[in-house]
């Protein structure tokens, strides 16, 4: 079988996507892939490492408002289309598969007319505009939210969750945590805002710091790069020797981390979520207020209902309240034991083995 993915802009588009196709080679190894993405996009930095044939067309997005540019993005769309299509015709996949990004617009689109079988996969529980405009065209929409399903053709939907809480449920638990400095056997709670860091959960980590030295639990830190620096001057880390904090730029090992501690802090990005659920860890969710739709607030509701998670909004986020609901969860063993319960719950280990049924459903 030949499968060609398409997706990017960010890592929510691209992770999954090559989580699917780590899957599919355990399973099929004589399975041919294409990875068709931008020069410009974050996939064009992350794909090739993957071993992935790599093939780009040139594309950008509609701005919100009015402006010139849109007739650019336009005349761009249409030019990627016939490039799409010969990137198509010279593979000649079985099915195409979208994981949203303004890329996976005109691949998808090409494949229609193709008529080769589509799938657009939708991350969030509010759709992009990208996948929202596929849905008419595509033959089915993987969601990972059943929320998000009113928003697209019924025929269509499929429930497959996100193919990297698959890879991440299979990772075996490990001691992971020495390499940060912590010690494996103890209550742990990992905080990150993000590959680049949050400005807000930097400075609500700075004002719940003196706190956490006192707590009986550790706490795993990522500022990212852009905070870290400015975090050693002000809490002057130099000078100090923490016992229950460590504190990184980054978080390189994360998916063993998340299997290895007891709570998760942080954004409300539908990569993390698929992650966290998948090993039924509780989580607290900050969601970001700078995504398109806020969707991620939307993500985060959904398992505020179930009981799996607790939500602070990005404007009421203090470090004394940080302190108090990180308290409250780890602190509290039958509260811990039944937000765990609820994420499991929540979560769909198998979305990778879910999305390859639907693709040997319509190939």
């Amino acid at each position: 079988m030949k499968i060609l993915i398409t997706g990017g802009g960010t890592g929510g588009h691209i992770y999954p996507a090559l989580a699917f196709v780590n899957y599919v080679k355990q399973i099929e190894p004589n399975t041919e892939f294409m990875y068709v993405g931008t020069e410009t996009g974050l996939e064009s930095q992350i794909v090739p490492k993957y071993d992935i044939p790599f093939k780009t067309i040139k594309i950008q997005g509609f701005r919100r408002s009015l402006s010139p540019q849109n007739i650019k993005t336009v005349y761009l769309f249409l030019n990627s289309i016939g490039k799409a299509k010969k990137i198509i015709k010279a593979f000649q996949p079985d099915v195409v598969i979208g994981t949203g990004g303004y890329v996976s617009g005109s691949v998808v689109y090409a494949a229609k007319q193709l008529n080769i079988p589509t799938i657009v996969h939708e991350q969030n529980s509010i759709p992009g505009i990208t996948n929202k405009f596929l849905s008419r065209y595509a033959t089915k929409v993987a969601i990972c939210f059943p929320d998000v399903a009113e928003h697209f053709p019924k025929d269509k939907v499929v429930l497959t969750g996100n193919p990297r809480a698959q890879e991440v449920v299979m990772l075996e638990k490990a001691d992971v945590l020495k390499e940060y400095g912590l010690d494996p056997d103890k209550k742990t709670v990992v905080i990150f805002g993000g590959s680049r860091g949050a400005l807000k959960i930097n400075q609500a980590f700075v004002e719940a710091f003196p706190l956490f030295e006192q707590r009986n639990y550790q706490v795993l830190y990522a500022s990212g790069e852009r905070y870290y620096e400015e975090l050693q001057e002000t809490l002057k880390l130099s000078e100090k020797k923490l016992t229950n904090i460590s504190i990184q730029p980054y978080i390189d090992k994360m998916a063993e981390v998340l299997a290895a501690v007891d709570l998760m802090v942080g954004r409300a990005g539908a990569t993390s979520i698929a992650e966290f659920t998948a090993l039924g860890l509780p989580a607290i969710l900050i969601p970001s207020p700078y995504v398109t739709n806020d969707h991620q607030t939307k993500n985060a509701q959904s398992l505020v209902k179930s009981g799996a998670v607790e939500m602070i909004a990005d404007q009421e986020l203090t470090g004394p309240k940080l302190v108090n609901e990180i308290d409250a969860i780890l602190l509290d063993e039958a509260r811990h034991q039944a937000m765990a319960e609820a994420s499991k719950q929540e979560g769909i280990p198998d979305a990778a083995k879910r999305l390859y049924e639907v693709v040997k459903e319509i190939t």
